[in-house]
């Protein structure tokens, strides 16, 4: 009868830890999901006078010594100030649709008026301080008002920033040397009536006529409206493009051999599910 009545007690013990682990497993599943997912932080009122930013972090960050940096400035269209309006493009809604960005990103909204580089860098450095960043590998790209910003942003901290892509764009620079000093590539559609391709050349012709243009790349797409360069943010050429560059490399050269056409316009989205259910925003 004892040797029954242990058993019985031994038994109902192992169910009743069997449950408990499951009611524990089915508790702390969200919570685990949501350390390992792809990760949307609001970051509002982090720096005082500075710009509302979101920073993304890909699926396992948190097992990851470090990761590149991607830095996104809008355009003018998502100025103001509902942060949420900087999802409707670019490299957010990217990785929302499924594209896999394996990097930190720092998306900021800018309420109005020109991006201010000394902004951004307080931003960047604020990331490097409170994320696994690799300060060798920050990244920049932006279009029209963000095309100006990611100009004048490089242009003038270039030992900062391994490598920069402007989409029609321009710059509010007087001293344009630094362009030449990294990696930079300058894309501008022909039939853009929003910001005439004159401004993205007028940049290229001075870098040329300085001779600061060994780091220079630059395409003029044909036929392509302003609005349709914004499927660049989507190519996986983009990222590969821009992660082939870092800050040590000797003498910092910059990569050619990644073409980007209007070819490529309509791949952007190949192959791409929406992820709203696995994207995490806080």
């Amino acid at each position: 009868m004892k040797q029954f009545t242990h058993s019985f007690l031994v038994g109902r013990n192992r169910v009743a830890t069997a449950a408990l682990c499951l009611l524990l497993s089915l508790f702390l599943a969200p919570t685990l999901a949501h350390a390992q997912a792809d990760t949307l932080y609001a970051k509002r009122n982090v720096l005082p006078g500075n710009y509302d930013f979101w920073l993304y972090t890909p699926e396992g960050y948190e097992h990851l010594d470090s990761l590149p940096v991607v830095y996104f400035l809008h355009g003018a269209s998502l100025c103001g100030h509902d942060l949420n309006r900087v999802r409707r493009y670019g490299p957010l809604q990217a990785v929302q649709m499924g594209r896999k960005i394996p990097a930190i990103i720092i998306a900021p909204q800018n309420p109005g008026g020109a991006w201010k580089p000394d902004k951004l860098l307080e931003i960047l450095d604020w990331t490097l301080q409170n994320y696994r960043a690799d300060s060798t590998r920050v990244y920049v790209l932006g279009m029209s008002l963000g095309g100006y910003g990611t100009m004048d942003f490089c242009g003038t901290y270039p030992d900062r920033i391994a490598a920069g892509m402007a989409l029609c764009g321009g710059t509010t620079l007087k001293d344009w040397q630094g362009l030449g000093q990294l990696p930079f590539w300058i894309l501008h559609g022909t039939a853009d009536r929003a910001v005439g391709i004159q401004q993205s050349k007028r940049v290229v012709n001075e870098l040329l006529a300085q001779h600061h243009d060994e780091r220079l790349r630059y395409d003029w797409m044909p036929g392509a409206s302003h609005g349709a360069l914004a499927r660049i943010f989507y190519l996986p050429k983009t990222y590969e493009w821009l992660f082939a560059h870092r800050l040590t490399d000797a003498y910092r050269p910059v990569e050619r051999d990644i073409p980007i056409t209007t070819r490529d316009f309509p791949m952007a989205y190949k192959n791409l599910t929406r992820r709203h259910n696995t994207l995490v925003v806080k």
